[in-house]
């Protein structure tokens, strides 16, 4: 077959979702803060208490990142003190079940390596 016979182009990799995938399993607390808010723990004061060696500082960055890339929603209450609580989007809902069907994937594999 000749190079303009070519039925199909070259296929290349979703470039943004790749990036928020690669990005949400790079870091270490992602899984575990998904977790938290499945159970219902979704203020940040309460995720640090629930997970030892969770910082602040490292929380807050991580559910900023989340925020930009919309898989969260930060939700803000005019109260005295102040409460910020934090939800999953629905883009994020979609998202979420993406990263479960790649942790079946990997528990498959070490099925087969056993």
């Amino acid at each position: 077959m000749q190079k303009h016979d070519a039925l199909f182009s070259k296929k290349s990799a979703p470039e943004r979702s790749a990036r928020m995938v690669e990005t949400i399993y790079g870091c270490k607390w992602s899984l575990t803060v998904y977790q938290l808010l499945a159970n219902g723990i979704n203020r940040p004061g309460a995720m640090v208490n629930h997970v030892e060696g969770l910082t602040t500082k490292v929380l807050n960055q991580y559910l900023k990142r989340n925020v930009e890339f919309g898989i969260l929603d930060r939700v803000t209450f005019s109260e005295i003190p102040p409460r910020v609580e934090y939800q999953v989007t629905s883009f994020g809902q979609k998202f979420l079940r993406i990263l479960d069907e790649l942790e079946k994937l990997q528990q498959e594999l070490d099925a087969n390596d056993s």
